[in-house]
């Protein structure tokens, strides 16, 4: 099985007012420690984003949209058509403190699923998700017909919810959740790692 790492950076970062995953955290950029945590659990790790040369410094795969201005879901599709894998974990890049042991998890409740989605709070997270190959043609399908939810999606594919976390650590779980949309988050997101 191909396991390809995918980071979601293709928002436009509106109510942060600056692209939030190269804001810096311990000296690094966010999505620098998200790909870094992607690359324990993966085979290969890439970047969506229609501003590709940001993030050059990476020195991983870039690839933008192809259904501009469709949101998450063309990201999910760019991924999938470009990046040959069997399973795709995604990470949006406001969540810097993703960790290793919840994607194993959600990758060990795959199963004969198409995708696994957390729900952590009451709240499903589609853009940390795990989402196998097959899925592509109901994606596309999805966009042509400008049905852009990601949880439409939901309604044609099948999928394992996962609430419960077991055996992590709630500080680990709580901090994988952790998303950081405005100037405040950030200033918690730098709080959280000092």
């Amino acid at each position: 099985m191909n396991i390809s790492g995918v980071v979601l950076s293709g928002g436009k970062s509106s109510r942060m007012g600056t692209n939030k995953s190269l804001l810096t955290l311990e000296g690094k950029p966010v999505i620098e420690h998200i790909t870094n945590e992607l690359q324990l659990v993966s085979h290969n790790v890439s970047v969506i984003s229609n501003t590709p040369s940001s993030f050059d410094f990476l020195n991983l795969d870039l690839y933008g949209d192809r259904y501009l201005n469709s949101g998450p879901l063309a990201g999910l599709e760019s991924a999938m058509y470009n990046i040959n894998a069997d399973i795709y974990i995604f990470a949006a890049c406001d969540m810097p403190f993703v960790h290793k042991d919840v994607f194993n998890y959600l990758l060990q409740s795959l199963g004969e699923f198409d995708a696994v989605v957390p729900i952590y709070k009451e709240k499903m997270h589609p853009l940390s998700g795990v989402y196998t190959s097959n899925i592509l043609p109901e994606i596309q399908q999805q966009l042509a017909k400008n049905q852009l939810k990601v949880r439409e999606l939901f309604n044609h594919i099948n999928v394992n919810y996962v609430k419960n976390f077991k055996h992590i650590s709630n500080q680990v779980v709580t901090r994988h959740f952790f998303n950081m949309n405005y100037p405040d988050q950030y200033k918690e997101a730098k709080l959280f790692s000092s």
